[in-house]
Protein backbone atom coordinates (compact mmCIF):
# COMPACT_ATOMS: atom_id res chain seq x y z
CA UNK A 1 0.00 0.00 0.00
CA UNK A 2 1.13 3.22 -0.87
CA UNK A 3 0.86 6.26 1.84
CA UNK A 4 -1.08 8.99 0.10
CA UNK A 5 -1.34 11.28 3.47
CA UNK A 6 -0.73 14.53 2.94
CA UNK A 7 0.23 17.22 5.50
CA UNK A 8 0.10 20.86 4.59
CA UNK A 9 1.42 22.73 6.91
CA UNK A 10 0.90 22.11 10.88
CA UNK A 11 -2.64 22.26 10.89
CA UNK A 12 -3.89 19.93 8.12
CA UNK A 13 -3.87 16.63 7.21
CA UNK A 14 -5.54 14.53 4.99
CA UNK A 15 -6.07 11.48 3.65
CA UNK A 16 -4.70 11.68 0.48
CA UNK A 17 -3.76 14.95 -1.97
CA UNK A 18 -6.87 15.58 -3.44
CA UNK A 19 -9.28 18.25 -2.81
CA UNK A 20 -12.14 19.70 -4.87
CA UNK A 21 -11.86 23.00 -6.21
CA UNK A 22 -14.24 25.49 -4.88
CA UNK A 23 -16.90 26.85 -7.39
CA UNK A 24 -16.35 24.06 -9.41
CA UNK A 25 -18.27 21.23 -6.90
CA UNK A 26 -21.15 23.70 -5.02
CA UNK A 27 -21.23 23.03 -1.12
CA UNK A 28 -20.48 19.34 -1.23
CA UNK A 29 -24.21 18.18 -1.22
CA UNK A 30 -24.99 18.72 -4.84
CA UNK A 31 -22.79 15.56 -5.95
CA UNK A 32 -23.43 13.31 -3.23
CA UNK A 33 -25.24 10.85 -5.46
CA UNK A 34 -23.14 10.78 -7.88
CA UNK A 35 -19.73 10.88 -6.56
CA UNK A 36 -18.45 8.93 -3.72
CA UNK A 37 -17.05 11.65 -1.35
CA UNK A 38 -15.30 10.04 0.74
CA UNK A 39 -12.43 9.32 -1.70
CA UNK A 40 -11.62 13.21 -1.73
CA UNK A 41 -8.89 13.92 0.82
CA UNK A 42 -11.05 17.30 1.58
CA UNK A 43 -13.77 19.14 0.43
CA UNK A 44 -13.55 23.09 -0.54
CA UNK A 45 -16.67 25.35 -0.73
CA UNK A 46 -17.60 27.43 -3.01
CA UNK A 47 -17.23 31.08 -1.75
CA UNK A 48 -19.59 32.41 0.87
CA UNK A 49 -20.02 35.70 1.68
CA UNK A 50 -21.94 37.64 4.39
CA UNK A 51 -24.86 37.89 2.63
CA UNK A 52 -26.56 35.64 -0.33
CA UNK A 53 -25.64 36.77 -4.03
CA UNK A 54 -27.33 36.43 -6.77
CA UNK A 55 -24.28 36.55 -9.57
CA UNK A 56 -23.92 38.20 -12.50
CA UNK A 57 -26.68 37.85 -14.86
CA UNK A 58 -26.77 35.26 -17.74
CA UNK A 59 -24.88 34.51 -19.88
CA UNK A 60 -22.65 33.84 -17.57
CA UNK A 61 -20.48 30.48 -18.92
CA UNK A 62 -19.15 29.13 -21.71
CA UNK A 63 -17.44 26.62 -23.23
CA UNK A 64 -13.86 27.40 -25.30
CA UNK A 65 -10.93 25.35 -26.43
CA UNK A 66 -9.58 23.37 -23.91
CA UNK A 67 -11.56 25.00 -20.80
CA UNK A 68 -14.20 27.12 -20.23
CA UNK A 69 -15.17 31.26 -18.96
CA UNK A 70 -16.80 31.41 -16.08
CA UNK A 71 -18.26 34.56 -14.97
CA UNK A 72 -20.52 33.43 -12.21
CA UNK A 73 -20.02 36.28 -9.88
CA UNK A 74 -19.57 34.66 -6.29
CA UNK A 75 -23.37 33.72 -6.34
CA UNK A 76 -23.85 31.80 -3.40
CA UNK A 77 -26.85 31.37 -0.50
CA UNK A 78 -25.14 33.38 2.09
CA UNK A 79 -23.14 32.19 5.43
CA UNK A 80 -26.41 31.78 7.93
CA UNK A 81 -28.18 29.58 5.45
CA UNK A 82 -24.87 27.60 4.78
CA UNK A 83 -24.51 26.60 8.09
CA UNK A 84 -28.34 25.93 8.72
CA UNK A 85 -28.51 24.45 5.55
CA UNK A 86 -25.40 22.23 4.88
CA UNK A 87 -23.73 21.58 8.64
CA UNK A 88 -25.73 17.89 8.90
CA UNK A 89 -23.89 16.50 5.81
CA UNK A 90 -20.61 18.05 5.68
CA UNK A 91 -20.26 17.28 9.54
CA UNK A 92 -20.28 13.81 8.86
CA UNK A 93 -18.11 13.86 6.16
CA UNK A 94 -14.72 11.68 7.07
CA UNK A 95 -12.69 13.83 4.63
CA UNK A 96 -12.04 17.86 5.71
CA UNK A 97 -14.38 20.68 4.97
CA UNK A 98 -12.42 23.66 3.76
CA UNK A 99 -14.82 27.02 3.43
CA UNK A 100 -14.06 29.50 0.97
CA UNK A 101 -15.02 32.93 2.09
CA UNK A 102 -15.02 36.05 -0.09
CA UNK A 103 -16.61 39.80 0.36
CA UNK A 104 -16.73 43.13 -0.98
CA UNK A 105 -15.10 44.45 1.80
CA UNK A 106 -12.77 43.64 5.01
CA UNK A 107 -15.26 43.90 6.96
CA UNK A 108 -17.51 41.57 5.48
CA UNK A 109 -14.78 38.73 5.00
CA UNK A 110 -13.82 39.33 8.65
CA UNK A 111 -17.79 38.80 9.55
CA UNK A 112 -18.39 35.62 7.40
CA UNK A 113 -15.40 34.10 9.24
CA UNK A 114 -17.03 35.02 12.78
CA UNK A 115 -20.08 33.42 11.92
CA UNK A 116 -18.13 30.19 10.47
CA UNK A 117 -16.04 30.24 14.00
CA UNK A 118 -19.23 28.50 15.70
CA UNK A 119 -18.87 25.41 13.50
CA UNK A 120 -16.15 23.05 15.10
CA UNK A 121 -16.15 20.45 11.87
CA UNK A 122 -14.96 23.23 9.79
CA UNK A 123 -11.18 21.99 9.33
CA UNK A 124 -9.90 25.48 8.10
CA UNK A 125 -10.27 28.47 5.15
CA UNK A 126 -9.89 29.29 1.87
CA UNK A 127 -9.40 33.37 1.42
CA UNK A 128 -10.73 34.18 -2.02
CA UNK A 129 -8.71 37.18 -2.72
CA UNK A 130 -8.54 36.57 -6.89
CA UNK A 131 -11.78 36.25 -8.07
CA UNK A 132 -11.61 37.96 -11.45
CA UNK A 133 -15.49 38.61 -12.34
CA UNK A 134 -16.87 40.94 -9.70
CA UNK A 135 -16.78 44.73 -9.68
CA UNK A 136 -16.32 44.56 -5.81
CA UNK A 137 -13.55 42.68 -3.77
CA UNK A 138 -12.50 39.67 -5.66
CA UNK A 139 -8.99 40.30 -7.05
CA UNK A 140 -8.48 43.79 -6.10
CA UNK A 141 -7.66 42.38 -2.92
CA UNK A 142 -5.38 39.80 -3.77
CA UNK A 143 -3.87 41.92 -6.60
CA UNK A 144 -1.61 44.29 -4.04
CA UNK A 145 0.62 43.77 -1.51
CA UNK A 146 -0.16 46.15 0.86
CA UNK A 147 -4.18 45.46 0.76
CA UNK A 148 -2.99 41.76 0.59
CA UNK A 149 -1.08 42.13 4.02
CA UNK A 150 -3.95 44.11 5.56
CA UNK A 151 -6.57 41.36 5.19
CA UNK A 152 -4.51 38.54 5.77
CA UNK A 153 -3.46 39.77 8.87
CA UNK A 154 -6.63 40.49 10.03
CA UNK A 155 -8.21 37.48 9.31
CA UNK A 156 -5.46 35.62 10.50
CA UNK A 157 -5.95 37.31 13.85
CA UNK A 158 -9.95 36.03 13.66
CA UNK A 159 -8.84 32.09 13.66
CA UNK A 160 -6.44 29.55 14.86
CA UNK A 161 -7.23 27.15 12.15
CA UNK A 162 -5.71 26.36 9.15
CA UNK A 163 -5.92 29.47 6.50
CA UNK A 164 -5.04 29.23 2.89
CA UNK A 165 -4.99 32.33 0.80
CA UNK A 166 -6.17 31.75 -2.70
CA UNK A 167 -3.76 33.65 -5.44
CA UNK A 168 -4.40 35.04 -9.02
CA UNK A 169 -2.19 34.68 -11.62
CA UNK A 170 -3.15 38.04 -13.52
CA UNK A 171 -0.68 39.64 -11.82
CA UNK A 172 3.01 41.01 -12.36
CA UNK A 173 4.52 38.73 -9.97
CA UNK A 174 2.47 35.70 -8.07
CA UNK A 175 5.59 35.47 -5.93
CA UNK A 176 5.50 38.74 -4.23
CA UNK A 177 1.79 38.03 -3.09
CA UNK A 178 2.86 34.23 -1.81
CA UNK A 179 5.77 36.02 0.35
CA UNK A 180 3.09 38.74 1.66
CA UNK A 181 0.57 35.88 2.79
CA UNK A 182 4.07 34.15 4.60
CA UNK A 183 4.63 36.88 6.39
CA UNK A 184 1.47 37.21 7.68
CA UNK A 185 1.21 33.99 8.85
CA UNK A 186 -1.10 31.90 6.42
CA UNK A 187 -0.36 28.05 6.67
CA UNK A 188 -0.89 27.69 2.90
CA UNK A 189 -1.16 29.28 -0.85
CA UNK A 190 -3.39 27.72 -3.17
CA UNK A 191 -3.28 28.36 -6.68
CA UNK A 192 -4.18 29.43 -9.44
CA UNK A 193 -7.52 31.23 -9.65
CA UNK A 194 -8.72 31.72 -13.52
CA UNK A 195 -6.93 33.18 -15.80
CA UNK A 196 -8.87 36.52 -17.99
CA UNK A 197 -10.50 35.30 -20.59
CA UNK A 198 -13.02 36.23 -23.26
CA UNK A 199 -14.83 34.79 -26.01
CA UNK A 200 -17.32 36.19 -28.83
CA UNK A 201 -19.67 34.52 -31.15
CA UNK A 202 -18.87 35.56 -34.29
CA UNK A 203 -22.26 35.57 -35.64
CA UNK A 204 -23.97 37.86 -33.77
CA UNK A 205 -20.48 40.28 -32.76
CA UNK A 206 -21.89 39.61 -28.98
CA UNK A 207 -19.57 38.51 -25.94
CA UNK A 208 -20.47 34.82 -24.53
CA UNK A 209 -20.48 35.84 -21.33
CA UNK A 210 -22.39 39.04 -19.82
CA UNK A 211 -19.37 40.61 -18.62
CA UNK A 212 -17.41 40.07 -21.81
CA UNK A 213 -14.44 39.01 -19.58
CA UNK A 214 -14.56 36.04 -17.27
CA UNK A 215 -12.15 33.35 -15.61
CA UNK A 216 -10.82 30.63 -17.73
CA UNK A 217 -10.30 27.90 -16.31
CA UNK A 218 -9.50 23.96 -17.40
CA UNK A 219 -6.74 21.95 -19.73
CA UNK A 220 -5.59 25.31 -21.27
CA UNK A 221 -4.12 27.04 -18.49
CA UNK A 222 -2.17 24.21 -16.82
CA UNK A 223 0.68 25.11 -18.10
CA UNK A 224 0.67 28.34 -16.74
CA UNK A 225 -0.25 26.97 -13.15
CA UNK A 226 2.70 23.94 -13.40
CA UNK A 227 4.76 27.64 -14.07
CA UNK A 228 3.75 29.84 -11.04
CA UNK A 229 3.84 26.78 -8.53
CA UNK A 230 7.50 26.15 -9.82
CA UNK A 231 8.63 29.75 -9.23
CA UNK A 232 6.29 30.27 -6.40
CA UNK A 233 7.73 26.84 -4.22
CA UNK A 234 11.24 28.79 -4.77
CA UNK A 235 10.18 31.54 -3.00
CA UNK A 236 8.33 30.90 -0.04
CA UNK A 237 8.43 27.61 2.70
CA UNK A 238 4.46 27.65 3.09
CA UNK A 239 2.89 24.97 1.23
CA UNK A 240 1.06 25.14 -2.11
CA UNK A 241 -2.17 23.32 -3.36
CA UNK A 242 -1.89 23.54 -7.34
CA UNK A 243 -5.25 24.16 -9.06
CA UNK A 244 -5.18 24.54 -12.74
CA UNK A 245 -6.65 22.54 -15.39
CA UNK A 246 -5.75 18.83 -13.99
CA UNK A 247 -7.63 16.51 -15.68
CA UNK A 248 -5.67 13.29 -15.23
CA UNK A 249 -3.14 11.65 -12.15
CA UNK A 250 -0.31 12.53 -14.86
CA UNK A 251 -1.24 16.20 -14.29
CA UNK A 252 -1.21 15.57 -10.61
CA UNK A 253 2.00 14.02 -10.43
CA UNK A 254 3.51 17.22 -12.59
CA UNK A 255 1.81 19.82 -10.09
CA UNK A 256 3.50 17.59 -7.21
CA UNK A 257 6.68 17.52 -8.87
CA UNK A 258 6.42 21.23 -9.59
CA UNK A 259 6.18 21.84 -5.85
CA UNK A 260 2.30 21.76 -4.84
CA UNK A 261 2.09 19.62 -1.58
CA UNK A 262 -1.49 18.74 -2.40
CA UNK A 263 -4.46 20.03 -5.88
CA UNK A 264 -7.85 20.79 -5.90
CA UNK A 265 -9.95 19.64 -8.88
CA UNK A 266 -11.92 21.73 -10.67
CA UNK A 267 -13.35 21.74 -13.94
CA UNK A 268 -12.83 18.00 -14.63
CA UNK A 269 -15.60 17.34 -12.18
CA UNK A 270 -17.97 19.13 -15.20
CA UNK A 271 -16.90 16.14 -17.70
CA UNK A 272 -15.55 13.53 -15.55
CA UNK A 273 -17.23 12.00 -12.36
CA UNK A 274 -14.84 9.41 -11.91
CA UNK A 275 -11.73 11.77 -11.77
CA UNK A 276 -10.86 11.41 -8.18
CA UNK A 277 -10.67 7.64 -8.38
CA UNK A 278 -9.08 7.53 -11.81
CA UNK A 279 -6.56 10.20 -10.39
CA UNK A 280 -6.12 8.07 -6.93
CA UNK A 281 -5.43 4.49 -8.68
CA UNK A 282 -2.92 5.85 -11.32
CA UNK A 283 -1.13 8.36 -7.99
CA UNK A 284 -0.70 4.32 -6.66
CA UNK A 285 0.49 2.86 -9.49
CA UNK A 286 3.25 5.36 -10.33
CA UNK A 287 4.09 5.33 -7.12
CA UNK A 288 4.64 1.62 -6.76
CA UNK A 289 6.36 1.87 -10.29
CA UNK A 290 8.91 4.62 -9.17
CA UNK A 291 9.47 2.69 -5.84
CA UNK A 292 8.02 5.45 -3.97
CA UNK A 293 6.06 4.34 -0.29
CA UNK A 294 5.40 8.07 0.78
CA UNK A 295 3.75 10.34 -2.40
CA UNK A 296 4.79 13.21 -0.43
CA UNK A 297 8.25 12.19 -1.60
CA UNK A 298 7.19 13.67 -5.35
CA UNK A 299 6.70 17.18 -3.99
CA UNK A 300 9.14 19.78 -5.46
CA UNK A 301 11.09 16.80 -6.89
CA UNK A 302 11.88 18.28 -10.55
CA UNK A 303 15.16 17.62 -11.72
CA UNK A 304 16.47 20.76 -13.24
Amino acid sequence: MIDLTTQIGLKLQLKNPVLTASGTFGYGDELADLIDLNRFGGIVTKSLTLHPRAGNPSPRITETTAGMINSIGLANIGVDAFIEQKSELLSHLPGKVIVNIAGRTEDEYADTLKKLESQEWIAGYEMNVSCPNVREGGIEFGAKPEILNHIVGRIRDLTNRFLMIKLSPNVTDIRVLAEVCQKRSADAVSMINTVYGAAIDIKTRKPLVNTVIGGLSGPAIKPIAVANIYKTHRAVDIPIVGIGGISCGADVVEFLLAGASAVELGTVNFFNLNAVAEILEFLEEYCVAQGIGVVTELVGKVKV
